[in-house]
């Protein structure tokens, strides 16, 4: 049996996750938003969320202090660049 399909969709699905919480976290700043808030707002599980957060934070895009969710600086340049 392959499952190589089933990894696929599941990096596929994390990768939409993390694009859209990324969005999100970016069009919300300066305001802090909490994970319980990003559940809401995008309509995932909140251990999709979390993964999500974890991952990002990892790849240096979102910084994470205590429940409280939001974007790096390299994030936030990012985004400025991409707006030009």
């Amino acid at each position: 049996m392959d499952h190589r399909g089933d990894i696929h969709s599941t990096a596929e699905d994390d990768a939409t996750i993390e694009s859209a919480l990324l969005q999100k976290v970016l069009a919300l700043h300066p305001a802090a938003v909490t994970v319980e808030e990003l559940t809401r707002e995008l309509g995932e599980t909140q251990d999709d969320i979390e993964r999500a957060v974890r991952d990002l934070a990892g790849a240096g895009l979102l910084n994470q202090s205590e429940s409280l969710v939001l974007p790096s600086r390299a994030a936030l340049r990012f985004d400025e660049l991409m707006e030009r």
